[in-house]
């Protein structure tokens, strides 16, 4: 360290006698306050403190390569698009259908007969489920109020309790009611007991035994996958 503040005081000799008057103490403090800087930092204890009252100049140095200088791009996560549900509605036919009916034709199964045959004459034509999935067929257990049973198309799947459904003669009018909520309300969530929308009255109906729910694809294609 005395070597080269030996050497850095030449240097200084040097550059005072070669540059005008007017600027050899602007150089002489500058070599001087660096020559400081290279001693605080070689032997920090052994620079003494400035005198009371005065505030020694801070050089900041910035190096060229730091994370500051690097421009790191903004990432940004996908955005997830969401397709609003179709509000309930209820569509008058020319023709007034029946449920089964309606849903031989909306889901284009060729399975015939009264809705509470359907889950029975499904078996080793269609897969038959108990949960919910979308173009399926919900079949309701025949009660002593569906006496004939009953079956949905459902078009939308909402939640693990929700869905909507397309159904035909829900009010035994021969109508046909598009997008309507179907909640589950079984204590397992499998869908073994629902409520219905009423478009009406604007609320949920009774509780209606489910059956289960016949998928679009045939039973042999379903179990080659």
């Amino acid at each position: 360290m005395v070597r080269f503040k030996r050497l850095m005081m030449g240097v200084l000799t040097a550059a005072v006698l070669l540059a005008p008057v007017s600027a050899q103490a602007s150089i002489r403090g500058t070599v001087e306050d660096f020559l400081d800087q290279v001693a605080a930092f070689a032997n920090p204890s052994a620079v003494e403190p400035p005198p009371s009252g005065i505030v020694r100049p801070v050089t900041h140095v910035t190096p060229r390569n730091t994370l500051a200088s690097v421009i790191i791009p903004e990432i940004q996560m996908p955005s997830v698009g969401v397709p609003e549900l179709p509000a309930p509605r209820i569509e008058t036919p020319l023709k007034k259908f029946f449920c089964a009916e309606y849903a031989r034709v909306r889901s284009g199964m060729a399975v015939f007969g009264d809705a509470k045959l359907w889950w029975s004459r499904a078996k080793n034509l269609y897969a038959r489920v108990h949960a919910p999935a979308e173009e399926s067929v919900m079949v309701f257990t025949a009660t002593q109020r569906l006496k004939l049973g009953h079956v949905a198309v459902v078009t939308h799947i909402v939640s693990s309790r929700e869905i909507r459904v397309d159904q035909a003669n829900w009010e035994n009018h021969g109508e046909i009611d598009h997008a309507t909520p179907v909640v589950d309300v079984s204590k397992k969530n499998d869908w073994s007991q629902v409520r219905v929308w009423n478009m009406k009255s604007a609320t949920y109906g009774r509780v209606y035994p489910v059956t289960g729910f016949i998928a679009k694809q045939l039973v042999r294609q379903a179990s080659a996958q």
